[in-house]
């Protein structure tokens, strides 16, 4: 009878193997937050300004301190300023912007929307578009003036048109960015039209049209310096534009740095909406 060899038996106290989790290494800025060093790099430009301003490598006339430019913040608030308290020039801008941003996004999404998805669409409006978008909005300020009168709309019309094309084009570049294997597995599903768009392609777009609407903000906030040239008494850009007539220069920059402050404040909401809408943003 041959001899049965038998194995030995596995240890059965042996530990396991532990199995490693291997953190993949981030690409570009990565996910950790740069706050600290934005607020680090404000604080470098202002003390920058002020060793400037006070060593008088830049005449006083020009550059004034940032101490002066907030006791100037300060007199305008009590005493207002060309006829107008500081908050009724605020409110005349951000009246302004925020009825020409909604009357933009509320034409340019549907119309760039429109676009991605017929092609007689974007056979239309395409030339149109591309026609006017680069140019400035000081090119066309006049025909506002002749068109519209020297009103509050020709004011709001030339804002719409500067942040319209924007919105429109980001829309429909959203639209064309659509896979369109996705498209395919929603059909062969048996999803119908308003499902396919509602659950498909609107929600591909949206990234795209908010990253349009903040350019678009940015734009129509470079534009209201222009537009409030139109005969106005109030709103923020009128400031600036009436105090660097009689060279009051810490007026000029407390204007900025309202703009500054309204147009951060509107970047930040749209953030917010990015990261409440599409929070999958960069991470597929």
């Amino acid at each position: 009878m041959s001899d049965i060899v038998q194995a030995p038996p596995i240890a059965a106290g042996r530990e396991d193997r532990q199995v490693k989790l291997v953190k993949m290494a981030s690409f570009g800025a990565g996910e950790k937050s740069t706050v600290a060093i934005s607020i680090a790099t404000a604080l470098a430009i202002l003390l920058l300004w002020w060793v400037v301003s006070a060593i008088g490598v830049v005449p006083h006339l020009f550059l004034p301190r940032p101490d002066e430019v907030l006791t100037q913040i300060g007199a305008i608030y009590r005493d207002g300023y060309a006829g107008a308290s500081l908050s009724e020039h605020v409110f005349a801008s951000l009246f302004r912007i925020v009825v020409a941003a909604l009357i933009a996004v509320s034409a340019g999404i549907p119309l760039g929307l429109l676009m991605g998805l017929n092609r007689w669409a974007k056979g239309v409006l395409d030339a149109p578009i591309e026609f006017y978008w680069p140019l400035p909005p000081l090119s066309y300020l006049p025909l506002m003036i002749i068109w519209l009168g020297i009103g509050e709309t020709s004011k709001i019309t030339l804002l719409v048109l500067a942040m319209f094309a924007p919105i429109c084009l980001s829309a429909q570049a959203g639209v064309r960015s659509l896979p369109i294997e996705r498209v395919n597995a929603a059909r062969s599903l048996g999803a119908s039209r308003l499902q396919l768009f509602l659950d498909i392609v609107l929600p591909s777009a949206l990234p795209e049209i908010l990253t349009g609407i903040r350019i678009a903000l940015g734009v129509g906030w470079g534009t209201l310096v222009a537009a409030e040239l139109i005969a106005s008494t109030r709103g923020i850009g009128f400031m600036i534009m009436s105090a660097s007539q009689f060279l009051a220069t810490d007026v000029v920059f407390v204007g900025i740095g309202i703009i500054a402050i309204c147009a951060f404040t509107f970047s930040a909401a749209i953030r917010f909406l990015e990261a409440f809408l599409v929070p999958w943003k960069g991470k597929l």
